[in-house]
């Protein structure tokens, strides 16, 4: 997840940066619908409507996806490679 200090333009909101930046964050990662994160908030006993989540997207999903993909392992040099072989 990403760190508090990178949500540096998140502020004047109701909600904690820890708030936004997690529902942001697991709606990029693992690629949720709306309505899904409004469970995932819910569950922690968090109330935000999927409207709220997907303004929040809008707004600094940009900048949250730019940062996963940066994170991401990139293809490497060496690829190792499972052989099986079966006798009949």
């Amino acid at each position: 997840m990403l760190n508090l200090s990178d949500l540096s333009r998140i502020k004047g909101f109701r909600f904690p940066r820890a708030v936004i930046g997690y529902a942001v964050w697991a709606y990029h990662r693992f690629a949720l619908s709306l309505r899904d994160v409004e469970d995932l908030r819910a569950a922690r006993r968090v109330r935000v409507s999927y409207e709220t989540v997907r303004d929040w997207v809008a707004r600094f999903g940009g900048q949250f996806a730019a940062r996963i993909r940066r994170e991401r392992p990139g293809p490497a040099d060496k690829w190792h490679l499972d052989e099986v072989v079966i006798s009949i």
